[in-house]
């Protein structure tokens, strides 16, 4: 997976998780509350690994054109 995908299934995660917990507030449903904070905290670490994973890729890209700079 790429760092755009990671990133919008993360956000997409964050928003649902939102949503569920909230309802699960709303209607007094701790499970559900619980589920929806759980799939929030999921969101949150796959928006980190995108966010990694494009560190990882620019850092690799400048050092490639560092590399054939000096070439």
């Amino acid at each position: 997976m790429g760092s755009a995908t990671d990133k919008i299934k993360g956000y997409a995660n964050q928003v649902a998780g939102n949503i569920k917990s909230g309802i699960g507030k709303a209607t007094g449903s701790e499970e559900l509350e619980v589920k929806g904070s759980v799939q929030n905290l999921k969101g949150k670490a796959q928006v980190a690994v995108g966010d990694v994973k494009e560190t990882v890729k620019d850092g690799a890209n400048k050092a490639a054109d560092e590399i054939n700079r000096n070439l």
